[in-house]
Protein backbone atom coordinates (compact mmCIF):
# COMPACT_ATOMS: atom_id res chain seq x y z
CA UNK A 1 0.00 0.00 0.00
CA UNK A 2 2.63 2.48 0.54
CA UNK A 3 5.33 1.15 -1.17
CA UNK A 4 5.45 4.15 -3.50
CA UNK A 5 6.13 6.33 -0.23
CA UNK A 6 9.57 4.33 0.03
CA UNK A 7 10.99 5.06 -3.03
CA UNK A 8 13.88 7.20 -2.72
CA UNK A 9 12.31 9.85 -5.33
CA UNK A 10 9.62 10.25 -3.45
CA UNK A 11 11.32 11.29 -0.29
CA UNK A 12 14.04 13.11 -1.94
CA UNK A 13 10.78 15.49 -3.77
CA UNK A 14 8.99 15.42 -0.24
CA UNK A 15 11.97 17.18 1.62
CA UNK A 16 12.25 20.34 0.43
CA UNK A 17 8.33 20.69 0.64
CA UNK A 18 7.96 19.06 4.15
CA UNK A 19 11.42 21.53 5.68
CA UNK A 20 8.88 24.37 3.84
CA UNK A 21 5.98 23.66 5.76
CA UNK A 22 7.90 23.53 9.34
CA UNK A 23 10.18 26.59 8.69
CA UNK A 24 6.26 28.28 8.58
CA UNK A 25 4.72 26.78 11.48
CA UNK A 26 6.21 28.46 14.11
CA UNK A 27 4.14 30.62 16.84
CA UNK A 28 3.55 34.67 15.60
CA UNK A 29 4.51 36.16 18.82
CA UNK A 30 2.90 39.40 18.52
CA UNK A 31 0.02 40.69 17.08
CA UNK A 32 0.51 44.19 14.67
CA UNK A 33 -1.64 47.09 14.77
CA UNK A 34 -5.17 46.74 12.94
CA UNK A 35 -4.89 47.96 9.58
CA UNK A 36 -6.30 52.14 9.55
CA UNK A 37 -8.71 52.30 6.78
CA UNK A 38 -7.62 55.71 6.19
CA UNK A 39 -4.57 54.44 4.76
CA UNK A 40 -6.04 52.54 2.06
CA UNK A 41 -7.09 53.73 -1.18
CA UNK A 42 -8.62 50.34 -2.66
CA UNK A 43 -9.53 48.44 0.41
CA UNK A 44 -11.79 48.08 3.14
CA UNK A 45 -11.14 46.13 6.26
CA UNK A 46 -12.54 45.12 9.63
CA UNK A 47 -12.58 42.15 12.32
CA UNK A 48 -14.93 40.12 13.25
CA UNK A 49 -13.60 38.21 16.42
CA UNK A 50 -10.62 36.58 14.92
CA UNK A 51 -12.03 36.80 11.46
CA UNK A 52 -10.53 39.13 8.97
CA UNK A 53 -12.64 40.86 6.30
CA UNK A 54 -11.19 42.31 3.50
CA UNK A 55 -13.49 44.17 0.56
CA UNK A 56 -11.60 44.85 -2.43
CA UNK A 57 -13.26 48.84 -3.07
CA UNK A 58 -12.80 50.57 -6.19
CA UNK A 59 -16.96 50.02 -6.91
CA UNK A 60 -16.80 52.57 -10.05
CA UNK A 61 -14.09 50.60 -12.22
CA UNK A 62 -16.13 47.21 -10.88
CA UNK A 63 -13.24 46.62 -8.33
CA UNK A 64 -10.53 46.27 -11.05
CA UNK A 65 -7.09 44.99 -10.31
CA UNK A 66 -4.73 47.82 -10.13
CA UNK A 67 -0.97 47.64 -9.55
CA UNK A 68 -1.96 50.23 -6.42
CA UNK A 69 -4.16 47.87 -4.98
CA UNK A 70 -2.48 44.50 -5.04
CA UNK A 71 0.52 46.79 -3.16
CA UNK A 72 -2.20 47.68 -0.75
CA UNK A 73 -3.55 43.82 -0.97
CA UNK A 74 -0.34 42.17 0.05
CA UNK A 75 0.39 44.51 2.70
CA UNK A 76 -3.00 43.78 4.61
CA UNK A 77 -3.13 40.09 3.84
CA UNK A 78 0.77 40.46 5.83
CA UNK A 79 -0.20 42.63 8.65
CA UNK A 80 -3.42 40.06 9.12
CA UNK A 81 -1.09 37.15 8.53
CA UNK A 82 1.09 38.25 11.29
CA UNK A 83 -1.05 38.76 13.92
CA UNK A 84 -2.25 36.30 16.12
CA UNK A 85 -5.60 37.18 17.04
CA UNK A 86 -6.79 36.65 13.46
CA UNK A 87 -7.61 33.27 12.57
CA UNK A 88 -8.74 33.25 9.07
CA UNK A 89 -9.47 36.08 6.52
CA UNK A 90 -12.48 36.50 3.69
CA UNK A 91 -11.64 38.35 1.09
CA UNK A 92 -14.71 40.02 -0.72
CA UNK A 93 -15.75 42.70 -3.46
CA UNK A 94 -18.27 45.83 -2.97
CA UNK A 95 -21.22 46.74 -4.73
CA UNK A 96 -21.42 44.59 -8.06
CA UNK A 97 -18.43 43.15 -8.24
CA UNK A 98 -15.79 40.98 -6.67
CA UNK A 99 -13.25 41.89 -9.26
CA UNK A 100 -13.44 42.47 -12.84
CA UNK A 101 -10.02 41.58 -13.91
CA UNK A 102 -6.91 43.65 -14.36
CA UNK A 103 -7.30 47.43 -14.90
CA UNK A 104 -7.07 47.72 -18.89
CA UNK A 105 -6.42 51.52 -18.73
CA UNK A 106 -3.11 50.58 -16.93
CA UNK A 107 -2.19 47.21 -18.80
CA UNK A 108 -2.45 48.47 -21.93
CA UNK A 109 0.34 50.81 -22.56
CA UNK A 110 2.95 48.44 -21.03
CA UNK A 111 5.39 46.72 -23.42
CA UNK A 112 7.20 43.45 -22.64
CA UNK A 113 10.23 45.43 -21.19
CA UNK A 114 8.59 47.27 -18.74
CA UNK A 115 6.04 44.33 -17.83
CA UNK A 116 9.16 41.53 -17.43
CA UNK A 117 11.41 44.29 -15.47
CA UNK A 118 8.38 45.20 -13.59
CA UNK A 119 6.40 42.32 -12.91
CA UNK A 120 2.74 43.63 -12.20
CA UNK A 121 2.26 40.04 -11.46
CA UNK A 122 4.61 39.65 -9.10
CA UNK A 123 2.25 40.89 -6.30
CA UNK A 124 0.53 38.10 -6.85
CA UNK A 125 2.28 35.33 -5.94
CA UNK A 126 2.79 36.73 -2.50
CA UNK A 127 -0.66 35.89 -1.81
CA UNK A 128 -0.29 32.27 -2.34
CA UNK A 129 2.46 32.80 0.39
CA UNK A 130 -0.12 33.95 3.34
CA UNK A 131 -0.13 31.11 6.03
CA UNK A 132 -3.67 31.35 7.08
CA UNK A 133 -6.88 30.28 5.45
CA UNK A 134 -8.71 32.99 2.73
CA UNK A 135 -12.16 32.27 1.98
CA UNK A 136 -13.32 34.45 -1.44
CA UNK A 137 -16.87 35.55 -1.09
CA UNK A 138 -17.25 36.05 -4.74
CA UNK A 139 -20.46 38.45 -5.50
CA UNK A 140 -21.49 39.63 -8.36
CA UNK A 141 -18.24 39.33 -11.44
CA UNK A 142 -15.16 37.51 -11.39
CA UNK A 143 -13.18 37.51 -14.30
CA UNK A 144 -10.21 37.42 -15.92
CA UNK A 145 -8.10 38.75 -13.27
CA UNK A 146 -10.73 38.51 -10.22
CA UNK A 147 -11.40 34.77 -10.97
CA UNK A 148 -7.59 34.12 -10.87
CA UNK A 149 -7.34 36.30 -7.86
CA UNK A 150 -11.02 33.88 -6.23
CA UNK A 151 -8.76 30.62 -7.73
CA UNK A 152 -5.64 31.82 -5.07
CA UNK A 153 -8.28 32.03 -2.20
CA UNK A 154 -8.67 28.51 -0.21
CA UNK A 155 -12.20 28.50 -0.64
CA UNK A 156 -14.75 30.24 -2.80
CA UNK A 157 -18.04 30.75 -1.88
CA UNK A 158 -21.05 32.65 -4.21
CA UNK A 159 -23.66 34.83 -4.60
CA UNK A 160 -26.47 33.67 -6.43
CA UNK A 161 -25.55 35.96 -9.27
CA UNK A 162 -22.17 35.63 -9.32
CA UNK A 163 -20.29 34.83 -12.78
CA UNK A 164 -16.93 33.45 -13.33
CA UNK A 165 -14.93 33.56 -16.66
CA UNK A 166 -11.18 34.11 -18.32
CA UNK A 167 -12.31 36.64 -21.04
CA UNK A 168 -8.30 37.94 -21.90
CA UNK A 169 -7.70 35.92 -25.15
CA UNK A 170 -10.24 38.81 -26.74
CA UNK A 171 -7.94 41.16 -24.70
CA UNK A 172 -4.83 39.76 -27.44
CA UNK A 173 -3.38 38.03 -24.18
CA UNK A 174 -4.11 35.30 -21.98
CA UNK A 175 -4.42 34.36 -18.41
CA UNK A 176 -1.24 35.31 -16.56
CA UNK A 177 -1.90 34.55 -12.82
CA UNK A 178 -2.31 30.84 -12.55
CA UNK A 179 -5.91 31.06 -14.79
CA UNK A 180 -4.79 28.46 -17.05
CA UNK A 181 -3.18 26.19 -14.42
CA UNK A 182 -5.79 26.36 -11.93
CA UNK A 183 -8.87 26.27 -13.74
CA UNK A 184 -8.12 23.13 -15.21
CA UNK A 185 -7.47 21.49 -11.96
CA UNK A 186 -10.73 23.13 -11.15
CA UNK A 187 -13.28 22.13 -13.93
CA UNK A 188 -11.27 19.70 -16.40
CA UNK A 189 -9.33 20.63 -19.30
CA UNK A 190 -12.31 20.41 -21.86
CA UNK A 191 -14.06 23.28 -20.06
CA UNK A 192 -11.24 25.07 -18.97
CA UNK A 193 -10.21 24.98 -22.91
CA UNK A 194 -13.85 26.47 -23.79
CA UNK A 195 -13.42 29.38 -21.19
CA UNK A 196 -9.61 29.99 -22.11
CA UNK A 197 -10.02 30.13 -25.92
CA UNK A 198 -13.06 31.54 -26.69
CA UNK A 199 -13.01 34.43 -23.98
CA UNK A 200 -17.11 33.96 -23.96
CA UNK A 201 -18.10 31.04 -21.85
CA UNK A 202 -18.53 32.04 -18.66
CA UNK A 203 -20.11 30.23 -15.51
CA UNK A 204 -22.45 30.86 -13.26
CA UNK A 205 -22.34 30.12 -9.81
CA UNK A 206 -24.64 27.16 -9.86
CA UNK A 207 -22.19 25.66 -13.39
CA UNK A 208 -19.76 26.51 -11.29
CA UNK A 209 -20.00 24.62 -7.97
CA UNK A 210 -21.42 21.88 -10.67
CA UNK A 211 -17.77 21.87 -11.96
CA UNK A 212 -16.11 21.60 -8.41
CA UNK A 213 -14.61 25.72 -8.60
CA UNK A 214 -17.08 26.93 -6.23
CA UNK A 215 -17.62 25.31 -2.56
CA UNK A 216 -21.15 26.68 -1.94
CA UNK A 217 -23.61 29.25 -3.60
CA UNK A 218 -25.55 31.76 -1.27
CA UNK A 219 -28.18 34.38 -1.91
CA UNK A 220 -25.83 37.22 -2.81
CA UNK A 221 -26.88 39.11 0.69
CA UNK A 222 -25.58 36.04 2.66
CA UNK A 223 -22.31 35.15 1.51
CA UNK A 224 -20.18 37.24 3.11
CA UNK A 225 -22.15 36.37 6.30
CA UNK A 226 -21.51 32.71 5.31
CA UNK A 227 -17.88 33.14 4.68
CA UNK A 228 -17.72 35.03 7.83
CA UNK A 229 -18.96 31.92 9.72
CA UNK A 230 -16.63 29.39 8.43
CA UNK A 231 -13.90 30.99 8.79
CA UNK A 232 -14.59 31.55 12.03
CA UNK A 233 -14.83 27.75 12.73
CA UNK A 234 -11.22 27.43 11.10
CA UNK A 235 -9.93 30.26 13.52
CA UNK A 236 -11.18 28.86 16.48
CA UNK A 237 -9.13 25.14 15.79
CA UNK A 238 -5.40 25.12 16.19
CA UNK A 239 -3.69 27.09 14.09
CA UNK A 240 -0.60 25.20 12.98
CA UNK A 241 -2.65 22.06 12.32
CA UNK A 242 -4.92 24.19 10.00
CA UNK A 243 -1.62 25.85 8.36
CA UNK A 244 -0.07 21.95 7.82
CA UNK A 245 -3.83 20.54 6.37
CA UNK A 246 -3.70 23.79 4.12
CA UNK A 247 -0.22 23.37 2.97
CA UNK A 248 -0.50 19.70 2.42
CA UNK A 249 -4.07 19.98 0.24
CA UNK A 250 -1.33 22.52 -1.75
CA UNK A 251 1.26 20.15 -2.56
CA UNK A 252 -1.21 18.18 -4.63
CA UNK A 253 -1.03 21.13 -7.08
CA UNK A 254 2.68 20.99 -7.35
CA UNK A 255 4.11 17.35 -6.59
CA UNK A 256 3.72 14.00 -7.99
CA UNK A 257 1.16 12.29 -6.22
CA UNK A 258 3.77 9.32 -4.95
CA UNK A 259 5.96 12.44 -2.87
CA UNK A 260 2.22 14.00 -2.13
CA UNK A 261 0.98 11.27 0.23
CA UNK A 262 4.31 10.56 1.62
CA UNK A 263 4.25 14.73 2.60
CA UNK A 264 1.04 14.02 4.04
CA UNK A 265 1.88 11.15 5.90
CA UNK A 266 4.64 12.69 7.59
CA UNK A 267 3.00 15.76 8.62
CA UNK A 268 -0.05 13.52 9.84
CA UNK A 269 2.50 11.40 12.21
CA UNK A 270 4.20 15.38 13.14
CA UNK A 271 0.91 16.32 14.93
CA UNK A 272 1.15 14.01 17.50
CA UNK A 273 4.34 16.19 18.65
CA UNK A 274 1.95 18.41 19.29
CA UNK A 275 -0.48 19.47 22.94
CA UNK A 276 -3.14 20.44 20.38
CA UNK A 277 -3.52 17.13 19.19
CA UNK A 278 -3.53 15.27 22.09
CA UNK A 279 -6.00 18.36 23.56
CA UNK A 280 -8.63 17.66 20.68
CA UNK A 281 -8.41 13.56 21.03
CA UNK A 282 -8.82 13.79 24.79
CA UNK A 283 -11.81 16.43 24.82
CA UNK A 284 -13.21 14.09 22.30
CA UNK A 285 -13.03 11.47 24.43
CA UNK A 286 -13.66 12.65 27.35
CA UNK A 287 -17.17 14.50 25.09
CA UNK A 288 -15.76 18.35 25.85
CA UNK A 289 -14.69 21.31 23.64
CA UNK A 290 -11.54 21.28 22.65
CA UNK A 291 -9.06 24.08 24.37
CA UNK A 292 -6.75 24.69 21.35
CA UNK A 293 -3.66 26.56 22.35
CA UNK A 294 -1.84 26.61 19.15
CA UNK A 295 1.17 24.32 20.38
Amino acid sequence: MFSALRQPLARASAAKPLARAFSVYSPVKNAVAPVQNAKLEYLLTETRGRVALVTLHRPKALNALCNGLFVELNQVLKEYDNNSEIGAIVLTGSERAFAAGADIKEMKDRNFIENYTQDFLGHWVDIIKIRKPIIAAVNGFALGGGCELAMMCDIIYAGDKAVFGQPEIKLGTIPGAGGTQRLVKAVGKSKAMEMCLTGSVNLTAEEAERAGLVSKVLPADQVVDEAVKTAEKIANLSQPIVQMCKDAINQSFEIPLSAGLNFERRLFHSTFATHDQKEGMGAFAEKRKAKFTNN
